[in-house]
């Protein structure tokens, strides 16, 4: 093989190691891809270093109570969509909701490590407003904005209910 060559075919298989990863992927035109799971502590190291706040009417962490904030199994780049977020909007933010138990069920659900509920801040919401596209309603009447990464963030009344289906270009 020519060395140009040799060099070519290390870039394609390094490229390939990437893309095919354990936990990396692509997101496709019906955004699935496989998603690497964080810890509580690992999330909550995350969201600290970013200043990033959170917060539960239970005053607690357990994925399996209604009333607690967890991030057990939260996606890798649900976690890296809240920090771009917060990086690109200057806005204090609040996490009320992750992916503990008592939330609405579906592939791209809180349960499944997807979504984070946002408490509502006029900073957040002018942003919001102001730089994603109007995509309409939910089919539960809530309106909801697209960002230019495909992230939608839907107006629940006193928070903003955001799936992440990449990390918004972090």
């Amino acid at each position: 093989m020519q060395p140009r060559a040799r060099v070519v075919a290390g870039i394609l298989a390094l490229v390939l190691t990437v893309l095919f990863a354990p936990g990396v992927g692509l997101a496709s035109s019906n955004h699935a891809y496989a998603a690497t799971k964080m810890t509580q502590a690992q999330a909550e190291s995350m969201f600290r270093s970013a200043g990033i706040t959170w917060s539960s009417s239970g005053g607690c962490t357990n994925r399996n109570v209604s009333t607690c904030t967890s991030f057990d199994q939260l996606n890798l780049t649900t976690a890296q969509g809240a920090v771009t977020l917060k990086n690109s909007s200057g806005c204090a933010l609040n996490i009320t909701g992750g992916t503990e138990t008592g939330h609405a069920s579906g592939t791209y659900s809180h349960w499944n490590g997807y979504k984070l509920d946002f408490g509502k801040v006029t900073c957040l919401t002018n942003y919001i407003k102001a730089y994603f596209s109007y995509s309409g309603l939910r089919s539960d009447g809530y309106q909801m904005w697209t960002s230019g990464a495909g992230n939608v963030y839907t107006d629940e009344g006193n928070h903003w209910d955001v799936v992440y289906y990449n990390c918004g270009g972090c």
